[in-house]
C-alpha cells in the first residue's frame, strides 16, 4: 500500500510527463501543483525514486518509470469512474466531483472499483469527457481537436472538458457548453479574440482562455 501522499506525487508527475507531454518535470511544477515547499518535493522525490517508481536527477527533474506510470494510471482509473459514479448514480453536478473524488480515490478497495464499473456499464470516459483507463492500463483514444483549433463555419460535438475549475464548470454547465453537446462554431476573433458558437439555435460567445480547455470533433466524422 503506498501513502497517499506517494499516490499525489506521482498523479501530479503523471500528467506533466505523460498527458502534457514534458520529457522530466521540474520539483518547481511540481511544488506549484501540490502547493507545497521545493524543498520538500526534492525529498519525497528521492524516496519515490528508491522505491523504482521514478527516476530522478538533481537540475533535470524527474519522470515515472513504468511502474510508476502503471500506478498513476490506476489511480487515475478510482478517480474518474468515482467521478462518473458520484453524478451518475450519487446526483451530483459535474463541477462538484472533483474534489470528492480526490478524496475518496485513495481509499477504494479494488473490489469497489470493479463493482463501480460494472454497475456503470464499465465507462470510457467521465462527466468532463476524460479517458477512463482500463484494468489493464490501457487508455480508450482521444481523437478531438481544440475548439481554438478547429475551422470556422463548421459544426462539431464537444468530447471534453480539460479544466477542472469548479467556477468555469459551472459557467460552461450553464450555457449547455457539456460533453455530447452540438455546436456550430460561427467565428473566432484574432489574437486571441472571443469565440461565437452556436448552440440550441442561440448564439453564445465565450472568450479565447474558455474556449481553449474546450475540445471537439466534427460532426459526421
Amino acid at each position: 500500500m503506498l501513502s497517499q501522499t506517494v499516490e499525489d506525487y506521482i498523479k501530479v508527475i503523471y500528467k506533466y510527463q505523460v498527458e502534457e507531454g514534458s520529457p522530466t518535470v521540474s520539483t518547481k511544477d511540481i511544488a506549484e501543483a501540490l502547493e507545497i515547499s521545493a524543498a520538500s518535493v526534492t525529498s519525497m522525490i528521492k524516496r519515490i525514486s528508491k522505491m523504482g517508481l521514478a527516476e530522478y536527477k538533481s537540475h533535470q527533474g524527474v519522470k515515472l518509470t513504468e511502474a510508476g506510470k502503471k500506478v498513476a494510471l490506476e489511480i487515475i482509473r478510482h478517480h474518474r469512474l468515482l467521478e462518473l459514479y458520484l453524478s451518475e448514480i450519487m446526483g451530483y453536478s459535474w463541477d462538484e466531483v472533483h474534489d470528492e473524488a480526490e478524496h475518496l480515490e485513495h481509499h477504494i478497495s479494488e473490489q469497489f472499483e470493479d463493482t463501480i464499473s460494472e454497475m456503470l456499464g464499465h465507462p470510457q470516459y467521465d462527466p468532463h469527457g476524460d479517458p477512463i483507463p482500463a484494468k489493464n492500463g490501457e487508455l480508450p483514444p482521444l481523437d478531438s481537436d481544440l475548439l481554438t483549433e478547429v475551422g470556422e463555419n463548421k459544426s462539431y460535438i464537444i468530447k471534453r472538458i480539460t479544466d477542472q475549475n469548479p467556477e468555469l464548470l459551472r459557467y460552461l454547465g450553464e450555457l449547455g457548453l457539456k460533453p455530447n453537446a452540438e455546436i456550430d462554431l460561427l467565428s473566432q476573433a484574432p489574437f486571441k479574440g472571443p469565440v461565437s458558437l452556436r448552440l440550441n439555435d442561440e448564439k453564445v460567445i465565450i472568450g479565447y482562455e474558455v474556449a481553449s480547455h474546450i475540445h471537439v470533433v466534427e460532426k459526421g466524422n
